[in-house]
């Protein structure tokens, strides 16, 4: 029993830290805030990059919402990343700069990211902010400058509000899946940012002080290369600033299966990201006092929510176990409190940021959905995803 006991502490510990974490960004999230005023008056120069691999379909809505909130002196360039449909004809068709980059090796939005980067440095002239959006987004008004404004002001990157929008006609699966990315893309990082903490980078309404993003290494295959890269500025004490004035929307995809593909990837690179990473950079940010990092090393170790979930029901069912075969009381009330504070903070985030988007009778579904998501878990165990994979969107 004493080997039972012991487990079980060591994996109430491990559940502890996220669940405690993620009710403080709820909790914070709630408190009352000051929209920051600008200092500068003259708008910083922009370029908006926009990487694209076989984007044909949704790429003109994206480029004529960017469009419409430039000004003299900012541009648009366009990387066509091993394309094999029309989306480089699409976008020259708008009079933006295009640039077509093949490499069936060096595969991924990483190595985009740097092709433009590098092609930008050769220019004449360089803007002081580069913004990053993905080709499916849309902007809301003035995110733009907003974004440059925030940059320039405090020379560090600055995360723009990025929602993902359940399509028309969605299923429940699509509308917890929306749920859990508010939580994760809004309600956290507005905690932190109340709590002056910084956020991670999301991939898209990304924007960075030009001498920032020339020096950073962004040429790489990595799936969750936006998080490396807001963890990269943390290291150098650089942390990204959520500025949820500025919003970038898109749409999940229709066809299931390139939902799957696109959660599969997000939460491998994700999960993968916390066993190798996740206790080095936690001890690297308390040894070197970078509040930045700890703080951005310890919400990367928060997992999905759907896999908490599960994760902390199966504490449970153990402490019931348990209960039964050693009559112990402690085990069961520790865990007992885990799930209790679990559910008070998606209730809070449900009630502040999710009544929108499905009912409280909706969410009660949430757990099922979790279950669902098991074999995606345990494909990360037997088979996880390492390489970048675009979802199929129709």
């Amino acid at each position: 029993m004493i080997i039972f006991e012991s487990l079980f502490l060591a994996l109430a510990i491990l559940l502890a830290l996220p669940v405690v974490i993620l009710v403080l960004q709820i909790l914070a999230s709630l408190l009352p805030y000051k929209t920051r005023k600008n200092v500068i008056t003259k708008r910083p120069s922009i370029v908006v990059l926009i990487p694209a691999h076989n984007e044909s379909t949704g790429l003109v809505p994206t480029l004529l919402s960017v469009k419409s909130q430039l000004v003299d002196g900012d541009s648009i360039v366009v990387i066509a990343d091993n394309c094999s449909d029309d989306t480089a004809n699409i976008a020259k068709a708008l009079n933006v700069v295009v640039l077509e980059r093949f490499d069936e090796v060096r595969r991924g939005k990483g190595y985009a990211l740097d092709f433009g980067v590098r092609y930008i440095e050769k220019q004449s002239s360089q803007p002081d902010v580069l913004i990053i959006v993905d080709a499916d987004c849309l902007l809301e008004d003035n995110a733009l400058g907003r974004l440059a404004y925030e940059s320039v002001e405090q020379g560090r990157p600055i995360q723009a509000l990025y929602l993902m929008n359940s399509p028309h006609g969605a299923g429940l699966k699509t509308k917890i899946a929306e749920f859990a990315w508010v939580v994760k893309n809004w309600a956290r990082p507005l905690g932190f940012l109340r709590l002056g903490l910084p956020c991670q980078l999301m991939g898209s309404g990304m924007a960075f002080p030009w001498q920032l993003i020339q020096q950073a290494d962004l040429a790489s295959g990595h799936i969750v290369e936006d998080l490396k890269l807001g963890l990269d500025f943390a290291d150098k004490k650089l942390a990204p600033q959520f500025c949820p004035e500025a919003r970038v929307t898109s749409v999940f995809p229709i066809n299931n299966d390139g939902v799957k593909a696109q959660r599969t990837r997000w939460e491998h690179g994700h999960l993968g990201m916390i066993v190798k990473d996740g206790p080095r950079l936690i001890w690297q940010g308390v040894k070197s006092m970078n509040l930045g990092m700890l703080s951005l090393a310890l919400d990367m170790c928060i997992p999905p929510l759907a896999l908490l979930m599960l994760l902390v029901l199966a504490l449970s069912t153990m402490a019931v176990v348990g209960m039964v075969f050693t009559l112990e009381l402690m085990p069961w009330m520790s865990a007992l409190l885990i799930l209790a504070i679990l559910g008070i903070s998606i209730l809070l985030a449900w009630g502040r940021f999710g009544r929108q988007i499905l009912s409280f009778s909706s969410l009660a579904y949430a757990p099922i959905y979790a279950v669902i998501k098991i074999p995606v878990y345990l494909k990360f165990i037997v088979k996880r995803q390492v390489e970048w994979v675009r979802s199929r969107r129709d």
